[in-house]
């Protein structure tokens, strides 16, 4: 079978998105080698993320073979792609963001979209009104003339369901994996040497993720203040004019020496800064599934994560789950922990456990046997 994606997002992203593509093509060209995988891109760039993806012999990338798509790649993204998918012989494609091109379902190619969320239907406040109406359009369009749909958590097809009006037959949940990194345990000495890197000579909480106003990061630097003075807390992800709130608040109460910011960790480091955490919160309001959840957990740190979206799907019946605008619900919750160690290692431990069924090669399986069911039907 020859496989084509929709490459952008795994040139270009080195989070969220694009971890999510790159993983999913690579872990179907181990478990499946008799298959050739094609990432059509708008354009290319060097990426030191995408070096081990593009070891694999069946995977290849394909920009624009047009003048006209090379100057107007956008377009070529939704529109003339098509031509080349079927010039190319594509059995399959498969849109990694929530998007395919527009005519693909007059195309006579099947097709498969993953959507992640539909947080902007939720917390439309956090988008810019054009951006809420491309997305809405282009999912909704996806959704419809896919031949099958994956939703990457039941809250995401829930969602779908209700606000898209697709048959929820048509739509098969696979739970994504995270980096095979994060599915080893660091060593005592690799933990001591990332915290030396950062400058982290402290007990601390952390928080992965992008600081903005939806991750709701400002609830965990208020809590702060609830525990012991020892304890620090280190926010990693890139700033948004949202963390000037954090800012205001940590000077407001003098909190300069517990709040710690790691914007540009590097990506091999996240294991090791998890793994020396005494547990990660991640409260955010709404999320399509929480990788840093099941990140954390690998490494068998707790998580305190949000009520509200599916972030208790990812986490498992026995992680701390607090209201994301109760403060106090938040400082019990670690406060829990941190009087009653067995109480943490049994959260801890459940966790790891749990964390199991969120296995890359199962995610590759069934992502196959939702080719096959597209291709057949």
């Amino acid at each position: 079978m020859k496989i084509g994606f929709d490459g952008k997002r795994a040139i270009k992203n080195n989070t969220g998105l694009g971890n999510y593509s790159r993983l999913v093509v690579e872990e179907l060209a181990q478990q499946f080698p008799e298959n050739e995988y094609v990432l059509y891109t708008p354009e290319y760039r060097a990426n030191k993320r995408m070096e081990r993806l593009e070891s694999f012999p069946n995977v290849s990338c394909i920009t624009p073979e047009s003048a006209t798509g090379r100057a107007l790649p956008s377009l070529w993204r939704v529109w003339g792609e098509t031509s080349q998918l079927k010039r190319d012989g594509i059995d399959m494609m498969h849109g990694l963001s929530g998007e395919l091109p527009l005519n693909i379902g007059s195309s006579g190619v099947k097709s498969v979209v993953t959507i992640h969320d539909l947080i902007f239907r939720y917390f439309p406040t956090y988008y810019h009104p054009l951006d809420r109406r491309i997305y809405d359009y282009k999912f909704r369009h996806a959704a419809k003339s896919a031949s099958r749909v994956i939703a990457i958590s039941e809250c995401t097809k829930r969602d779908i369901v209700e606000f898209y009006n697709i048959d929820p037959e048509k739509i098969d949940v696979i739970y994504q994996g995270c980096d095979p990194q994060f599915h080893r345990t660091p060593t005592p000495h690799e933990i001591a040497s990332v915290k030396r890197k950062y400058g982290l000579d402290r007990p601390y909480i952390i928080s992965v993720g992008t600081i903005e106003e939806r991750k709701n990061q400002i609830q965990a630097v208020r809590g702060m203040r609830g525990l012991p003075d020892e304890l620090d807390l280190v926010l990693v992800g890139r700033r948004t004019a949202y963390a000037n709130t954090i800012d205001a608040y940590i000077s407001a109460y003098s909190m300069g020496d517990r709040v710690k910011f790691i914007e540009s960790a590097d990506f091999a480091d996240l294991p090791a800064l998890y793994a020396g955490a005494f547990c990660s919160s991640y409260t955010s309001r709404y999320e399509g599934f929480g990788i840093p959840v099941i990140e954390s957990l690998n490494v068998g740190t707790p998580v305190v994560v949000a009520a509200g979206s599916c972030l208790e799907e990812a986490g498992g019946p026995l992680t701390p789950v607090v209201n994301p605008d109760d403060m106090e619900d938040w400082i019990n919750t670690v406060k829990e922990m941190i009087n009653y160690p067995k109480v943490h290692e049994k959260i801890a431990k459940a966790g790891h456990e749990y964390v199991k069924r969120f296995d890359n090669a199962e995610m590759a399986r069934n992502i196959m046997a939702t080719y096959r069911k597209a291709l057949e039907q």
